[in-house]
């Protein structure tokens, strides 16, 4: 076992300190996420090269509709989680213990060289990458060196220390933006909103930011929540992509899937605030790139991405500036 960053020894036991949980954590025992034990006196992590899954993905999957589109990841996962979503559709290894694999640092980075000239790095996805934390750091930094990308795709809850130290070595983050309610982030994630609020606004300022909300019927759609998530996410940065997905019903949650015409609401809405809305989970034309300035189609997403921006990447009608990263 490898001996955790982050954490402090007082009379109560060990003190994790990655996430906002910070939990106090006695001999023996883990914390919340299952992935950090105290013994002896010190904190070990029980997950590290601990894969549970892989897969060669297309980068829209994360989703990432604005770095690198038509292009591919290497992506993956562990087990555990900081959260318990009771929507999870990953808790298989999120509250679970799944069989998996060691893949050391090096032999990830390995992994996403042969993968193919159109994969452009590795993405720490499927479950909780933060609870990953040091694993996704050593890997990270050597991929950093070989001039391949790195993308989180993260719930968003972490520290601001170990945040900021793992960022020079992030490209880019989709993060799970679960409501803009406090209390359904307690009710419903065990979670709190605003540590990813505070996440989402550090990062932006870094690499390049998407963000997912999951839109459950009844629990976070209202009109005056969606009105006050957008007006947020536009005062940190009106370029940011905001996602919203339709939910399925999922592990502990029995509530019908939600209807197309709410998340469709929801774009409009979000549009008075975002220059870029996208809905996910759904045939749609809203999963279509639309320049914010004159509705020219930019970018269709269908069984394939078709481009129809100029060769220097602008709008073939007004001219302009796309917001999206290419090679």
């Amino acid at each position: 076992m490898l001996e955790a960053l982050y954490y402090e020894i007082d009379d109560q036991g060990i003190t994790c300190l990655l996430c906002p949980k910070n939990c106090i954590i006695t001999e023996g025992k883990t914390g919340f996420c299952r992935t950090r034990k105290n013994s002896g006196g010190k904190l070990y992590v029980l997950n590290y090269a601990a894969c549970s899954s892989y897969a060669l993905d297309p980068i829209e999957k994360k989703p990432l509709y604005h770095f690198y589109p038509g292009k591919q990841i290497l992506s993956l996962g562990t087990w555990g989680c900081n959260f318990s979503c009771q929507f999870c559709q990953n808790w298989q290894l999120a509250q679970a213990e799944p069989q998996t694999m060691y893949v050391s640092p090096e032999r990830a980075v390995v992994m996403a060289q042969q993968a193919g000239k159109d994969n452009i790095g590795i993405a720490f996805t499927y479950s909780e990458p933060n609870v990953w934390y040091e694993y996704v750091l050593d890997t990270a930094r050597l991929a950093n060196r070989e001039g391949l990308k790195t993308v989180l795709v993260t719930n968003g809850f972490i520290n601001n220390n170990p945040l900021k130290n793992l960022l020079p070595y992030v490209d880019a983050m989709n993060i799970d933006l679960k409501a803009f309610s406090d209390a359904y982030y307690q009710r419903i994630c065990a979670g709190k909103l605003d540590n990813v609020k505070q996440t989402v606004e550090r990062a932006s300022r870094y690499c390049h930011v998407e963000v997912t909300t999951l839109l459950v019927p009844g629990l976070n759609d209202s009109t005056k929540e969606i009105e006050a998530l957008a007006k947020w996410l536009g005062s940190v940065n009106h370029n940011i992509p905001l996602h919203f997905s339709r939910y399925y019903p999922n592990h502990r949650m029995g509530i019908p899937p939600t209807p197309v015409a709410t998340l469709e609401k929801s774009y409009q809405i979000a549009r008075r605030y975002l220059n870029y809305v996208y809905l996910g989970n759904v045939e749609s034309r809203f999963s279509n790139t639309y320049c914010p300035a004159c509705a020219a189609l930019l970018l269709e997403r269908t069984h394939t991405i078709i481009s129809y921006l100029t060769q220097d990447k602008t709008c073939p009608n007004c001219g302009r500036a796309s917001d999206i990263s290419f090679f």
